[in-house]
């Protein structure tokens, strides 16, 4: 509008300059006036819209088109009226109007360009005659309403056109917007290479797992980056991008500076590029160690319950014939007076069967762990008890000191098998730290910002067992919970193993702290609220 209005502005009053006669004096002021007036008013309306960046009101708009009538009537009337060659400049006056303003201001603003022709014809004409208003006249107003009519048609659907793409562009960029929120905010890593491997896309997560930077990548080709850092996740892409078919639920390793962790991946084609060749393959993957860690403990407790069942089946098959074999062995010796090597061999088989008595105990009470009956238990009292009888077990060295503090912590949880959580943990730790040993229990509930990540409880409650013995093994530390597995010379491997069948069946957690010479530190994480009566 303001381009249209100053070039037609100039060109005009240029062609007055040629055409005007000698003598005037008085079209070319008003030429003159109507340019500068052109100039200064497009200038200000400018300024308004484009340097301060203010919306175009409707009132605005009404103000230029009124003045651009203002000025194409003035430029008629001095250039002959009627008989103007510029007559025509009301046209596209009108269709500016169609365009920037709604239909009834289109036709206010068509009636307005008719009225001001009408009477600069009527009266500024020969002192305003009918006679005046020839047939031309009056076609030149029939086409100042059917201009009017049809531009304003044309606008209005322009219009309507306008706004449905505004608001599919407001759509699409809320779309892009949160889309662009999810994939910077997923802990799912999402990558996008084309055909050639040059790297298009790659979310924060996914510079997270592969321990790359896309804004270092992006548009590079990336192949021997990805295949260095996993070659099994570089050759599902490959794979797709060969074969132009998703795959799903693909395993490769990532192998991350000194660490390696296992990742699922599953690959989707994009749009055929030429020859129906893939464009390129868009991986969506995840970290998934915690998944096959949760796989592992459940097959742990699969083969637990096995040996479990077996021990139990074991036990009960073997006691009745070793305490006959006990018993008959006790009467012989006292049937009469026995050679040394005969009372030595008696009671190496009395000693040999209470041990393997023993044995076979552990077993049943490996076997035996579950929860019987849930009551709100104090976790402290219980510890505190298990304390008392661990001073007094005949296992426990002599110089060995065993401490306990915390605070009451209450617990849903049966008791019996509470108190036998304790009871091994803290026998463990005086029997590993020796006779002049120390070990430390102590018990509270905790915050959740001291658990580990992804462990969450409801109002977790944390016993914790110390003590300052050599450390666990690295032979013995995979494979510490599984029965028979000792790093105690003479031991059954079973201590353990029921600690952890026990607070699996609370729905709680063990960890281990464990570092040579610098002894081992047991925590156990219980629930507090009724989490083991909603499981069951």
């Amino acid at each position: 509008m303001y381009l249209v209005r100053v070039t037609l502005a100039t060109v005009i009053y240029v062609g007055l300059l040629v055409r005007l006669p000698q003598g005037g004096a008085t079209e070319f002021v008003i030429a003159s006036v109507a340019l500068v007036l052109a100039l200064v008013f497009t200038g200000v309306s400018s300024w308004h819209t484009h340097g301060r960046r203010q919306p175009a009101s409707e009132s605005f708009l009404y103000l230029q088109s009124v003045f651009d009538l203002g000025l194409v009537t003035v430029i008629v009337h001095v250039t002959g009226g009627a008989q103007s060659d510029f007559f025509p400049l009301y046209i596209p006056v009108i269709a500016i109007a169609a365009v920037m303003i709604p239909v009834h201001g289109t036709l206010l603003v068509s009636a307005l360009a008719g009225l001001v022709y009408f009477a600069d014809i009527f009266w500024g004409q020969a002192g305003g005659h009918l006679a005046n208003m020839t047939p031309t006249v009056w076609l030149q107003l029939g086409v100042f309403l059917v201009v009017a009519t049809l531009t304003a048609y044309v606008g209005s659907r322009v219009r309507v056109l306008g706004e449905e793409k505004a608001v599919l562009e407001r759509e699409l960029s809320r779309v892009q917007l949160e889309a662009a929120d999810i994939l910077r905010n997923i802990r799912t890593g999402v990558l996008t290479v084309d055909s050639e491997g040059r790297l298009l896309f790659a979310n924060p997560a996914a510079e997270e797992i592969l321990g790359l930077r896309a804004s270092d990548w992006t548009g590079r080709v990336v192949t021997e980056q990805l295949a260095r850092i996993s070659p099994e996740f570089w050759a599902t892409i490959q794979t797709t991008v060969r074969n132009g078919v998703r795959l799903v639920r693909q395993e490769a390793v990532v192998h991350k500076g000194k660490r390696s962790f296992p990742i699922g991946v599953t690959t989707t084609v994009l749009e055929s590029g030429v020859g129906g060749a893939p464009a390129g393959v868009t991986a969506i993957f995840t970290d998934i160690s915690q998944h096959k860690r949760v796989e592992e403990l459940r097959l742990r407790a699969e083969r637990l319950e096995a040996v479990a069942a077996l021990s139990a089946s074991l036990a009960h098959e073997i006691k009745n014939p070793l305490a006959s074999i006990r018993s008959s062995v006790e009467q012989l010796s006292r049937t009469g007076a026995r050679a040394g090597e005969e009372a030595i061999l008696a009671n190496l088989i009395v000693r040999e069967s209470d041990r393997l008595n023993r044995l076979l105990s552990e077993f049943l009470d490996f076997s035996r762990v579950r929860v019987t009956r849930v009551e709100p238990v104090d976790l402290f009292r219980i510890s505190q008890a298990a304390v008392r009888l661990v001073r007094e077990h005949p296992d426990c060295p002599a110089g060995a000191t065993v401490e306990i503090s915390g605070d009451p912590s209450l617990v849903e949880g049966d008791e019996d098998l509470l108190h036998r959580i304790v009871v091994n943990l803290v026998l463990n730790g005086v029997q590993a730290a020796g006779a002049a040993g120390r070990v430390t229990v102590h018990v509270a509930p905790t915050s959740h910002d001291l658990l580990p990540r992804g462990v969450v409880f409801d109002q977790p409650v944390t016993l914790v067992v110390t003590d300052d013995g050599p450390g666990i093994p690295d032979h013995v530390r995979e494979q510490l919970f599984d029965p028979f597995v000792s790093g105690r010379a003479g031991g059954s491997g079973l201590g353990l193993a029921i600690v952890q069948r026990a607070v699996q069946a609370h729905r709680g957690l063990v960890l281990v702290d464990s570092e040579a010479g610098r002894g081992t530190t047991f925590t156990i994480v219980l629930p507090a609220s009724g989490s083991v009566r909603d499981a069951a």
